[in-house]
């Protein structure tokens, strides 16, 4: 095999490789990708050679990644954190950016590029901070909600930055003149864009999602994100930019969820492919002679960004361990550094020399991340000198055995998607305690606002088992579908608890022996279950002589629907069924101090009109409260919403933006 697709198997092949053993680490794809292109680039065993073609394929990967961006954003979270995001991350890109714009001409760098590598060290990682933050269960932790209105503004000023690019390419002496036409036809694209997204785009997929066909919608989504990035190109602004606003555009729309599931494939590996053009760019060798360059100028970053962080938030009145907290979330270099540099590349702006230390600087900084991130309470408490920081993740053991230690008699649900949370619903009901556990970040924390009493963790592990009440428990619920982990944890469960009832359910019964085998009190099969149901039926249309038997199964039926209906989405859920039509679903909406529903009663909120269904609402100091049409409320509060994917989505918005 020879040639570009000799070269693009090489380089799936070493991505394989290199992002199982960064798995096994726990360590972020994005740096097994950038240390996959280091190891296979020129700099290391040289395996590729056409490393134009390879940039040209991983442009496609910027792209998506801005699509995908601005599909995520939210206008409406936006102007509810308008403080926090225009007051801290507007001083903490422009006060970051001046500094670093400073010390690189203090160097002897060009203006030009010491903007530019300014800009690129002012941004923080939105996807590694973001990922850390869902896994540690903090994204609406105080620290965690600074840590994102930043972050929202970073990605605003990122897409400045793209728009800015073309123009600081240009070398003429009208540099002023040309920043004014850039910033000017970027603002009317963007009109253009956003007017065409609200009006055409909705009616455009609204007919292709009548087809059902799955080829159609993907072809329509990539078609209307490359067109857009076709079109910002043809005005001589950058594509990405021309892909986050065709992103914005979709977002508003209740197909958001369904084109994010769709185009991810392309994303994850084009975005893939470029990181590993990226690491491409780093030259061990070239990087040896400048280490104390690239330790310094990481060490500096990490410092200054969190004490930065930290000052601004004191400033704005938060408290020392929160402002640290926030302060050491954002320390890091981003992956739009990269895309940046990218971009700045195509422009003839950089040449791979002149980005070595910054690029090595920051992938060091992202390295650093997980372990910052995970670990922010305790440095923060360290920093302050407070010897009490408090949990600083919702699987710290200490920390699920002082909240469970009440519980005695209680029922243990190992699995919470919407099997687990339809039997915790029943058990609530009826008054039974119960502890649920999950591997699903953003359900675990979905649930959490909701009130739940669930845990982000491994429950085949022994520690989290005993920190649950193993020993306490009166039963253990294990509703994985995967038969291999549910086998692991009843073994891990029987170990400590010989006579423990464990129920186990499975899709069908070709796992039940070994199940019961490893110590599974019961097993229920999904398809076993849909068969009775289908038989009682069966014997109702053919006269049975079971009447009283069937309207006692039908009563309850018709009674439980409606409370098992929705559930807390996760990263993997389905929002539609088989034919497409959306499914009931239940999030979690904290009310920051901006929202437009601070202040305000639910009846005046009208969410009946989007059709979406108020179920509780949480309060601090208050519990649970009834969702009664005169309750006011208060910043802080969590509103638990009912209803489909777009009608969540349109009441979310009417509770922070309007």
């Amino acid at each position: 095999m020879h040639g570009f697709f000799g070269e693009l198997v090489i380089i799936l092949t070493a991505s394989a490789v290199v992002l199982a053993i960064f798995h096994r680490f726990r360590l972020p794809p994005t740096l097994g990708y950038l240390a996959t292109g280091l190891l296979i680039g020129p700099g290391a065993l040289g395996l590729i050679g056409n490393r134009e073609a390879v940039q040209s394929l991983a442009e496609f990967g910027v792209v998506f990644l801005l699509f995908s961006l601005g599909l995520e954003f939210s206008l409406s979270r936006l102007l509810a954190m308008r403080r926090l995001v225009f007051g801290l991350g507007g001083a903490q890109v422009l006060i970051c950016t001046l500094a670093f714009m400073g010390m690189g001409l203090a160097l002897g760098v060009e203006p030009r590029l010491a903007l530019l590598m300014a800009a690129v060290l002012a941004l923080s990682s939105t996807a590694v901070v973001t990922r850390e933050l869902a896994r540690a269960g903090e994204l609406y932790a105080r620290h965690g909600q600074l840590g994102i209105a930043v972050l929202l503004f970073q990605d605003l000023a990122a897409v400045l930055f793209l728009i800015l690019i073309p123009a600081l390419a240009n070398e003429g002496d009208g540099l002023p003149m040309m920043l004014a036409m850039t910033l000017a036809k970027g603002t009317l694209l963007f009109a253009f864009l956003i007017g065409v997204g609200k009006w055409v785009l909705p009616r455009v997929f609204f007919e292709v999602a009548k087809t059902h066909s799955e080829e159609l919608f993907v072809l329509a989504a990539l078609l209307v994100a490359l067109l857009a990035a076709l079109l910002t190109e043809t005005f001589g602004l950058s594509m990405t930019l021309g892909a986050f606003i065709a992103g914005m555009m979709l977002g508003e729309s209740h197909f958001r969820h369904r084109i994010e599931i769709e185009i991810r494939p392309f994303r994850d590996v084009l975005l893939g492919i470029f990181f590993v053009s990226v690491g491409m760019l780093l030259v061990p060798a070239d990087l040896l002679d400048r280490w104390p360059a690239v330790l310094g100028l990481t060490a500096g970053m990490l410092l200054f960004k969190t004490t930065l962080v930290a000052m601004l938030g004191r400033w704005l009145g938060e408290d020392r361990l929160t402002s640290w907290r926030a302060g050491l979330l954002l320390a890091q270099g981003g992956e739009f550094a990269f895309a940046l540099l990218a971009v700045a590349g195509s422009y003839g702006m950089v040449e791979p020399a002149q980005v070595a230390v910054v690029a090595a600087s920051v992938v060091l900084s992202m390295a650093l991340t997980p372990l910052i991130v995970r670990h922010n309470g305790r440095i923060a408490a360290f920093l302050v000198r407070d010897r009490n920081p408090g949990p600083t993740a919702p699987v710290d053991l200490v920390d699920v055995s002082s909240i469970t230690a009440e519980l005695s008699g209680h029922v243990i649900i190992c699995g919470y998607g919407r099997v687990g949370q339809a039997v915790g619903r029943i058990l609530s009901r009826e008054g039974v305690e119960f502890a649920a556990v999950d591997e699903d970040p953003v359900r675990v924390q979905e649930a959490l606002l909701g009130g739940e009493r669930v845990f982000y963790g491994d429950a085949r592990r022994p520690a989290l088992l005993h920190a649950l009440g193993i020993t306490r428990a009166r039963l253990v619920v294990v509703s994985f579908t995967d038969h291999r982990h549910s086998l692991a944890i009843v073994r891990a469960v029987r170990e400590r608890a010989a006579d423990l009832p464990i129920l186990v359910r499975t899709v069908d019964d070709r796992h039940r022996e070994t199940l019961k085998q490893a110590g599974a009190t019961a097993v229920v099969p999904e398809t076993f279950e849909a068969s009775l149901t289908l038989a009682s039926h069966v014997l109702a249309l053919l006269d049975f002589p079971m009447e009283r038997v069937q309207q006692s199964v039908q009563g309850v039926r018709e009674e439980r629907y409606s409370v098992l209906r929705g559930y807390f989405h996760g990263q993997r859920s389905r929002i539609t069924d088989v034919e497409g039509q959306e499914l009931d679903v239940r999030h979690a909406v904290p009310l920051p101090e901006k929202a437009r529903a601070v202040g305000r009663r639910l009846a005046d909120l009208d969410l009946a009109k989007v059709g979406a269904e108020v179920r509780n609402v949480r309060r601090d100091g208050a519990g649970e409260l009834d969702p009664l049409p005169g309750l006011v409320l208060e910043a802080g509060d969590v509103v638990v919403l009912f209803g489909t994917a777009s009608q969540v989505e349109n009441a979310e918005r009417r509770l922070l933006g309007g």
